[in-house]
């Protein structure tokens, strides 16, 4: 397990944020992580996956953090299931199954996002979701330091949530997906075909964390947000995507006061124009 001290967090999150950090922990094994939170009972800390999925607030965290990028990310196929640590790629798995003609991971593809990050906020698409494929999670208690499981139907999936996302005192280790035999040219076109759309619809050209809220019922945001006038429309580095509304970019040295500045005024005019309470896709550190 590497440890760094007055560590930079700006290629940690993928807004590339500045921001720097007390102490950072990059464990490889469920006993380097235990081992860390036991010895250091007394400090902040804060457990950071892949950083695609956060706004961090701060530019100097007086705080330890615990980091699944680059490590704690192993994982095997046996038939038609895949056991993943956390860290491992929704990439790494998409190209995994293609290589042993599995299908149903097909959508994750290209998207910036570790499994277990994917399970907390039950990644997808309007048609399929990671809870599809879940058989269960392998996760740490914070109370108590144990590590447990639970089988999908206890994981209370829903719309971008998760038992995950209701208990963060919970750190997920590792998942187990089930997948179906199909064909590698169907499976590969699958995986072109949604990393062609969603370049077509995405500002993959900056750094940005994906959508920033989660859709209401019976509305999209980027239509909504267009009609208010948001396309284009900056705060400090952060802006609204004149690609697609529903992202914010950093176009420059964006902080997370900008970026929080400018969901806080969408929030506020959605309110006003719509009677919506907009609800933040990301997590703020």
């Amino acid at each position: 397990m590497k440890s760094y001290e007055n560590f930079d967090l700006t290629q940690f999150n993928s807004y590339r944020i500045k921001a720097k950090c007390a102490k950072a922990f990059f464990p490889d094994t469920e006993e380097d992580l235990i081992k860390v939170l036991r010895e250091n009972q007394d400090f902040p800390k804060i457990i950071l996956g892949n950083g695609n999925n956060i706004i961090l607030s701060k530019d100097w965290y007086d705080t330890y953090f615990i980091i699944f990028n680059g490590s704690f990310d192993t994982f095997e196929v046996n038939g038609n299931e895949i056991a993943a640590e956390a860290g491992a790629t929704m990439m790494q798995l998409s190209e995994a199954a293609l290589s042993r003609n599995l299908s149903g991971f097909e959508i994750f593809y290209d998207i910036p996002s570790s499994v277990g990050g994917a399970v907390v906020m039950n990644a997808g698409s309007n048609e399929e979701v990671i809870s599809d494929l879940v058989i269960k999670v392998r996760y740490l208690d914070l109370v108590d330091l144990t590590i447990k499981e639970k089988p999908n139907n206890e994981l209370e999936f829903g719309y971008r949530n998760s038992f995950f996302q209701k208990n963060t005192d919970k750190i997920i280790l590792k998942v187990w997906l089930r997948l179906e035999a199909g064909n590698a040219s169907a499976i590969r076109e699958k995986m072109e075909n949604t990393k062609r759309c969603r370049w077509s619809k995405q500002p993959r050209d900056y750094p940005n964390c994906g959508s920033v809220f989660k859709r209401p019922e019976g509305k999209f945001v980027g239509p909504m947000l267009d009609e208010l006038g948001f396309k284009g429309y900056s705060i400090g580095g952060a802006m609204v995507s004149p690609k697609h509304s529903g992202f914010i970019i950093n176009i420059g040295n964006a902080t997370g006061k900008d970026i929080l500045s400018l969901v806080s005024l969408i929030q506020k005019r959605v309110r006003e124009e719509y009677g919506l309470e907009l609800i933040l896709e990301q997590k703020v550190i």
